[in-house]
């Protein structure tokens, strides 16, 4: 059996929460946005309101939710490339939230389960 790397296990999870917010809507602007102070893994946009999603994954909820893991370092690193975004693409005039996406399982067969403005820029 083929193991997978972190990353291609991560992209399939990225995967699941971008057919998520599609089927709900959204468009997808970009996916694993870098800036030298973080990265956002998904910005998507609902009318004039951007989400900002944090994708976090296990195998299994064994050892509780994967979305428990966005401390307030990881929201700080992703409100500081957020608005690195906001600026570089000039939409600071826009309506944001801070979205986390929690994927149990691999696959197809993953789970997930939005926490919308989980977080805000005030952390």
């Amino acid at each position: 059996m083929e193991t997978k790397t972190k990353r291609a296990v991560g992209d399939e999870a990225e995967a699941l929460v971008v057919e998520h917010y599609e089927r709900e809507g959204w468009v997808v602007r970009d996916r694993n946005v870098l800036s030298r102070r973080g990265e956002v893994d998904i910005v998507a946009e609902k009318g004039e309101a951007l989400a900002f999603v944090e994708v976090r994954m296990r195998t299994t909820d064994v050892w509780g939710d994967p979305s428990a893991t966005v401390g307030r370092g990881k929201q700080r690193r992703v409100v500081l490339a957020a608005l690195q975004y906001l600026q570089r693409q000039r939409l600071l005039n826009r309506a944001i939230q801070f979205d986390v996406a929690s994927v149990v399982g691999r696959g197809r067969a993953g789970r997930v389960e939005i926490i919308p403005e989980a977080f805000d820029a005030g952390f």
